[in-house]
């Protein structure tokens, strides 16, 4: 994101040849390198967010629900029959 607004100063910013970039403007490649890995862990750590999600909601609610509605309903049923 921060590479299209550096972009568009280093091509407002050149006179003569706006499509030529200078050597010294572009990223170095330890600056490429540690960006290419803050994606990496940034993504490491959505998908471990992902994975969290997936098993409280789906591994731990969704089957509390559903044990609570059999208890609930048998509950029901129980009373309307000795009742």
């Amino acid at each position: 994101m921060t590479d299209r607004t550096d972009l568009s100063k280093i091509i407002a910013s050149t006179d003569d040849n706006p499509l030529i970039l200078s050597p010294e403007s572009l990223p170095l490649q330890e600056d490429v390198e540690l960006e290419r890995k803050l994606r990496e862990l940034k993504f490491k750590q959505e998908l471990r967010k992902d994975w969290i999600l997936f098993i409280v909601r789906d591994v731990v609610i969704f089957p509390a629900a559903i044990l609570f509605i059999f208890a609930a309903s048998g509950y029901s049923l129980f009373l309307h029959i000795h009742g």
